[in-house]
């Protein structure tokens, strides 16, 4: 069973939606979303990461950036830009990528389950920041993006959003990097109810995207509950906004990998002790894998196509078996000597959506010695880790398009 409820939106007027929304605060550098954001007051950049409104010379971590967080968003609500839906409200959001398209509904996730392992997670957080999104939800009294999380797909939740979808939408934009955002409000008592009692009937919801945040719930939802010992479990900041999407509607892009260097091994000492690991042919024309097991390789501006032998991975493992996996077991740890790749700064992480040309141009500048391509991890496979109660190795999969923040805010306190 699945607690799966409609809340009150803090939202944009329609006039204002495209401006206010912005791309996640995890995904841009500082300087980067201060560009983006410099000939626009508007933008929930100003929100999600405040600390490009602090003076350059300022470090990032000082606390006044959570301060400034509450009072950009208070500007936003003082200006009528935001406003609060009068009542608990489900939300259709629509993205589309090209011929993709992704349909979810937004609502909010009870923390109880999180806690208890129904919500079912595949990666570890990183403590600091966690925290930064602890004092962020505090300072400002909400939660400011959504978690991005999946169920497996049931019919009657997809002909309700199919029927849904045919009347007028509240929400309809295109944003500048050509993905276009749509929202429909659900606000009928008997649409709500339906829903509600659909979601009931999922057994397990899995977090895609956006583990910080829901820890960073949790931690809130623990603070709250020790000040607030007579609240009770319709609270707000007893969930989490979140948007759920059927499993088989989302689209995982690979996770790259570049390494600074060959561990002390020429080119020809690495490709020898390469081939004692994998099946290794030359001249990859495909230059990106077009199946499991199948590893593409960037060096001395040439590509490589690895294929893993059946005995340098457990078939039966749902960790083990997973290419990032294979590639770390095989290559990365043994031959190039990255014992942890969680920690290790010689390797670096690139999102597929930035395609193999950017692992040739960072090759080629000579910033890195070795790139590595792989095939996109299953919606599948990250299921069964999670059901197995195990971690994905880090970035392991890099979901496309992302959530806009701004569009929807989940106050704490009404």
């Amino acid at each position: 069973m699945s607690v799966v409820t409609p809340f009150k939106a803090l939202r944009p007027h329609r006039q204002f939606v495209k401006a206010v929304a912005s791309c996640p605060y995890d995904v841009v550098r500082v300087e980067e979303a201060r560009d983006i954001v410099k000939d626009n007051p508007l933008n929930f950049l100003h929100v999600e990461k405040s600390e490009i409104d602090l003076q350059s010379s300022i470090g990032a971590n000082d606390e006044s950036q959570y301060e400034i967080a509450r009072s950009n968003l208070d500007k936003l609500i003082e200006r009528k830009v935001l406003f609060q839906e009068k009542k608990n409200c489900f939300y259709i959001y629509r993205q589309r990528a090209g011929t993709h398209a992704q349909y979810g509904i937004v609502a909010a996730v009870s923390l109880a389950e999180y806690e208890s392992g129904e919500i079912k997670k595949h990666e570890l957080t990183k403590a600091d920041k966690e925290l930064d999104r602890i004092k962020h939800v505090m300072a400002v009294d909400a939660q400011t993006g959504p978690v991005f999380v999946t169920y497996k797909a049931q019919d009657f939740i997809d002909r309700m959003v199919k029927k849904m979808v045919e009347s007028e939408p509240e929400y309809d934009f295109v944003a500048d990097d050509g993905i276009s955002h749509t929202v429909w409000v659900i606000s009928a008592e008997k649409d709500i109810a339906a829903l509600t009692k659909a979601f009931a009937e999922v057994h397990t919801i899995y977090i895609a995207d956006g583990h910080h945040r829901a820890a960073a719930a949790a931690a809130v939802r623990k603070l709250k509950k020790e000040t607030n010992p007579g609240g009770g479990r319709d609270e707000s900041y007893e969930y989490v906004m979140a948007v759920l999407f059927p499993h088989n509607q989302l689209k995982i892009m690979s996770y790259n990998r570049a390494v600074t260097d060959l561990n002390s091994l020429d080119e020809a000492e690495f490709l020898r002790q390469v081939r004692g690991q994998f099946f290794v042919s030359e001249n990859f024309a495909g230059k990106s894998p077009a199946q499991c097991h199948e590893i593409g390789m960037y060096l001395g501006a040439r590509w490589y196509k690895l294929n893993a032998k059946d005995a340098s991975y457990d078939k039966d493992d749902p960790i083990n078996i997973l290419d990032v996996s294979i590639l770390q077991d095989n290559l990365l740890k043994p031959v190039l000597g990255i014992q942890n790749p969680r920690t290790d700064e010689r390797i670096e992480y690139i999102g597929g959506i930035r395609g193999v040309q950017e692992l040739e141009r960072l090759v080629d500048s000579g910033e890195f010695a070795v790139a590595f391509s792989l095939y996109p991890t299953s919606m599948e496979q990250l299921m069964a880790v999670s059901d197995a109660g195990k971690v994905m190795p880090p970035k392991s999969t890099w979901f496309e398009p992302k959530l806009r923040s701004g569009i929807f805010v989940h106050l704490l306190t009404a």
